[in-house]
């Protein structure tokens, strides 16, 4: 069923909801907070729980504390996006869930809060340990001719997160600002999100940008959150040396980031290791770069970070280093969607060298794994209802297109039960009522909503094409037990579901 309302559509699709709008900065955040607010009374009802379960802390004290310490500095630099906030909480409202400007900017401000937080207020140093929110995804992205089938750009990337805020990352949204002021996009984000977050994003400049968090790291100013300085790139930049740019401009430290980006104008991709005082650039034509969640430069990773986990494969950061070097080199030459999907749900476990989905392989299981050998009560718990949420990929002609392919729930193929989980491990029972089931879904082709007008002031947005419609895809058996992935097999073209 598809809603519409102007300056805007939406409809769910096999988990998704995914949502296009247009216009002014009020008429778009509007569109977009009326067609969210259903989705946005359940995040509600959850950052209330988690606020006072995880901190002590009641979410009315975070929407108080950005209010002070962000909204007047975030409405004076970004007005065009604060402006866009005001639109969310308005047109939020109009839906039927009350809220305020406020609101909406304390939960765009949801990674630089808790940064915030763990760096001013709470003295325990908690913020420096592996496992909390500063530990998200996996992610590769490759192109050349030793690298890819075509030589062009492929990427992949999934969500790891505690399920009970994570399970939200559900959106895709299509934006088109009015002409001149900016790229057109499409991204990976939570309801009422300005920016991705996850982050995985396609942009009308042939820019693909994701990344995977650092871990461990506990450096923080109070400069321009992540959340802004995200979208700002997503908007206007123009090509890779933007994005850093861009990025580093009063950078707080709040979401330190491993960034891989890609350019399918110039066949060129780029890391960005992004920490406080320190960063680091690397670019290629021909090679990869991968993120699991530590940092290879040595400044970052000793002097901002607390026990890394970079070379200790009982973690999930050195294990993952590991895995995806191999899954990469063994499939040179040959990389495609195809084989990210491979990648993307692998369940090799370098430690205990085979097969074994926990919280060391690249579709990360916290759910599944008794944590035997992680007894640091800083880190997460046994069996502890976090993980991979999903997964994405792309190749140079999607990027083109504004399209990518996405999974809800774990690429593997493996579901999420609540009462299943939840009666199992009754540790985690009083989590309940906020678990939402993630079962097995297919993979599917987003596209820009090509009723939308483009901005025609985008040379690279006349040769797109869109897809007509959004497309399903078969599932890949990708929960069969492997070391190393079959090279003829992946060659297969991916199936539409008829």
């Amino acid at each position: 069923m598809t809603t519409k309302i102007k300056n805007g559509i939406s409809y769910e699709k096999n988990g998704w909801l995914y949502i296009s709008v247009n216009g002014t900065p009020k008429e778009r955040g509007y569109a977009y907070g009326y067609l969210c607010a259903k989705e946005f009374k359940k995040v509600q009802e959850m950052l209330n729980f988690i606020s006072y379960n995880d901190t002590g802390e009641t979410w009315d004290f975070f929407i108080e504390s950005s209010q002070k310490y962000f909204e007047e500095k975030n409405k004076k630099k970004f007005p065009e996006f604060y402006e866009e906030i005001e639109g969310i909480a308005e047109g939020c409202t109009a839906g039927g869930t009350l809220t305020s400007t406020s609101e909406i900017l304390a939960w765009n401000n949801y990674f630089t809060l808790d940064s915030w937080y763990n760096s001013t207020l709470k003295s325990s140093g908690s913020a420096g340990k592996e496992g909390g929110a500063k530990d998200h995804c996996s992610a590769f992205i490759a192109v050349g001719d030793d690298y890819t089938e075509d030589g062009n750009i492929v990427v992949a990337h999934n969500s790891f997160a505690n399920f009970v805020d994570g399970q939200y990352m559900r959106v895709i949204l299509d934006l088109t600002p009015v002409k001149g002021h900016g790229h057109r996009f499409i991204m990976q984000t939570c309801p009422c999100w300005i920016w991705s977050g996850t982050d995985f994003f396609v942009t009308d400049a042939g820019i693909i940008g994701t990344e995977t968090t650092i871990g461990g790291f506990n450096a923080y100013e109070n400069n321009d959150p992540i959340g802004f300085r995200t979208r700002n790139a997503i908007q206007y930049g123009n090509s890779l040396d933007d994005y850093v740019k861009i990025l580093l401009d009063e950078n707080s430290g709040d979401y330190a980031n491993s960034w891989l980006f890609g350019d399918i104008k110039t066949k060129e991709i780029l890391r960005l290791e992004l920490g406080l005082k320190y960063h680091n650039v690397e670019r290629t034509h021909n090679g990869y770069y991968i993120g699991f969640n530590a940092a290879y430069d040595p400044r970052i990773r000793n002097k901002e970070c607390n026990n890394s986990g970079f070379d200790d494969i009982r973690r999930h950061q050195g294990a993952r280093r590991v895995r995806l070097d191999d899954l990469i080199n063994e499939n040179k030459k040959t990389l495609n969607v195809n084989i990210a999907i491979k990648i993307i749900s692998d369940h090799y476990d370098v430690y205990l060298e085979k097969e074994n989905p926990c919280s060391r392989t690249v579709c990360s299981h916290y759910e599944l794994d008794n944590r035997a050998f992680m007894s640091d009560p800083g880190r997460p718990k046994p069996y502890q209802p976090r993980g991979a949420l999903d997964g994405i990929v792309a190749d140079s002609t999607m990027i083109k297109n504004m399209s990518f392919m996405a999974k809800f729930g774990s690429s593997c193929d493996i579901p999420f039960i609540v009462n299943d989980f939840c009666e199992k491990q009754k540790q985690w029972a009083y989590l309940k009522k906020y678990l939402h089931d993630r079962p097995n879904q297919p993979w599917t082709l987003f596209s820009i909503n090509k009723t939308n007008k483009t901005n025609k002031t985008n040379k690279t947005n006349k040769t797109n094409k869109t897809n007509k419609t959004n497309k399903t895809y078969k599932t890949y058996k990708t929960n069969k037990t492997y070391k190393k992935i079959n090279k003829s097999k992946n060659s297969k073209k991916i199936q539409i579901n008829k």
